[in-house]
Formats: C-alpha cells, sequence, structure tokens
C-alpha cells in the first residue's frame, strides 16, 4: 500500500466509526427540534409559533427577510412574526428552519476546517439556488421545497466534515472530496433520518446525480434538484464529470421554449435568471 493509500485508510476509518455509531452524528438545535414539534402539532396556534420562534432572532430575521422577498409579492408586506408565519405557512416555516440551521449545525475546529466548509456551503447555496429559481418558470411551487430538497442532498458532505474533530485530521481538499464521493451519500440518507424529515427529501439523497434515471413522466423535485447540482459542478468547471445536458432524463421533460441551452451547453433558463439566483443564495450565507 502507497503513503498515500495509507493516509487515506486512516481518514475512511474515522468516516467508518461515525458511519457505525461509534461518534456522535451531528444533531439539530434544540431550539430547532421545538419549533419541528410545534409546527406538527395539528392545533398549534400561530401565537404559540411566534413565542417559539422568536427565541432565535436570527431565524426571526430570516423568516421575516424570506416573506419580504420578491418571491412573496403582496400589496401588504409582513409587519409582524404572526404575518410572516401566516403568508409563508406551516411548511415553508418548517423548510427555512432546517435551512437556518444547517449552517450553524457542524462544528468548525480549525482554519483548515472552516475553509472546507466554505467551498461546500458556497456550491451548497448555489445549487440549491438554482433549483428554487427554475422552480417558478417550470410550474414546480413551492420553490423553498426545492431549494430545501436540494440543500439536504448534500447534507452527507457536511456530516463527513464533522467525523474530524482534532485540526491535525483535517484532510485535504482532494481528499475530502473522495471520502464525500464514497461516504456522503449513505452519511446524507443516516443524518436525516436522525433528524426525522420528511422520506421524500431522504430518496432525493438517494438519487441526486443519477443524472439518466427515469423519473415519471412529469418534472418532479428530483429532476429539480438534478438541475440544480447539473449547473453549479457547471460553474465549478466541472465539465468532464458531466454529460452534455441532453442525457438528463430532468431534461427531457421540459418543453420548448423552457429547453433552449445558452452558448456554454446549460439551460438558457438560468442564464436568463442570473440575478434571482445570485439573491436567492445570498439568503444562505
Amino acid at each position: 500500500m502507497s503513503a498515500a493509500e495509507s493516509d487515506y485508510s486512516i481518514y475512511r476509518k474515522v468516516v467508518t466509526q461515525l458511519m457505525n455509531g461509534e461518534e456522535q452524528l451531528p444533531s439539530l438545535p434544540m431550539i430547532t427540534l421545538e419549533i419541528r414539534r410545534a409546527l406538527a402539532d395539528p392545533n398549534v396556534s400561530v401565537a404559540r409559533l411566534k413565542q417559539v420562534i422568536s427565541r432565535d432572532p436570527a431565524l426571526s430575521a430570516l423568516l421575516m427577510k424570506h416573506a419580504s422577498s420578491i418571491v412573496f409579492r403582496t400589496t401588504q408586506p409582513p409587519k409582524t412574526l404572526e404575518d410572516v408565519i401566516r403568508l409563508l405557512g406551516l411548511q415553508e416555516v418548517d423548510r427555512i428552519t432546517l435551512v437556518h440551521s444547517l449552517k450553524s449545525l457542524f462544528t468548525l475546529h480549525s482554519v483548515a476546517h472552516k475553509q472546507l466548509f466554505i467551498g461546500v456551503w458556497a456550491r451548497l447555496t448555489r445549487q440549491a439556488a438554482v433549483s428554487a429559481v427554475l422552480a417558478r418558470p417550470l410550474g414546480f411551487a413551492p420553490a423553498d421545497h426545492a431549494l430545501l430538497a436540494s440543500l439536504l442532498c448534500d447534507v452527507g458532505e457536511l456530516a463527513v466534515l464533522s467525523a474530524f474533530k482534532d485540526a491535525s485530521q483535517v484532510p485535504t481538499p482532494d481528499v475530502y472530496a473522495r471520502l464525500c464521493r464514497e461516504y456522503g451519500k449513505s452519511l446524507g440518507v443516516i443524518v436525516l433520518k436522525k433528524w426525522a424529515v420528511d422520506e421524500g427529501y431522504i430518496e432525493v439523497v438517494r438519487n441526486a446525480r443519477q443524472w439518466d434515471a427515469e423519473s415519471g413522466s412529469r418534472l418532479g423535485l428530483i429532476d429539480l434538484v438534478n438541475l440544480g447540482l447539473y449547473h453549479a459542478q457547471r460553474d465549478e468547471g466541472h465539465f468532464a464529470q458531466l454529460p452534455a445536458i441532453e442525457a438528463l432524463s430532468a431534461f427531457r421533460k421540459l418543453v420548448p421554449p423552457l429547453d433552449a441551452l445558452d452558448a456554454g451547453g446549460g439551460l438558457a433558463l438560468v442564464a436568463a435568471h442570473q440575478d434571482a439566483i445570485q439573491r436567492t443564495a445570498s439568503l444562505l450565507r
């Protein structure tokens, strides 16, 4: 075994211990669990939700910012947290709560941890923004359903990073990418099951990046996620790892003029909505 492979086997052992339950998987913050429990109560009142959510000022600000964005055009912009909850609805509040929790979920033990996290989070927010912005013109609602699914589909990569507690253990970017390819999907499923998220999101993790897999005749959640993933990887310059867009099951479901391509071989629809994509991504950073 070469020295490089020997080093990699050490990293694999650390991640395997995490998967086998020998190390603690990342858990949702208590406030998130309280909010989700309240949201799951069919008799919960808006006043009760406001009381729980207001204990997290950052989440309250994010919900207000989101409800005031161009996604929710209303003649009377929301002025209170109760207005926001009524406008967004319980499912949207639940999704945004999960998005908010993700970023603060993983402890960064060193500068090296932070650098890896920043790189992954930038890609996750980009792919989520593409999926969310495409939702409306492609006739899929709500957009935040696509946004959260696209973020969660790679939560396993963040879980891989959480396996390395010691600053001296942090893998190089290349080794980290290899670990993510080998373990990211499995860890993502384990983490989402632990968090008791909707089974639909777990299915997205299982089917993400299966570009040509058939997924029904109508455009669905996995199709929006894969379109977001595809364009985010294109933006990073990973063309060699991608098929032509015509090979995507998601692309074959698009009808003219929605299937028009730009000069680079991506959807013209994505190119035309770059400003909205950037704005959506900035809400997550």
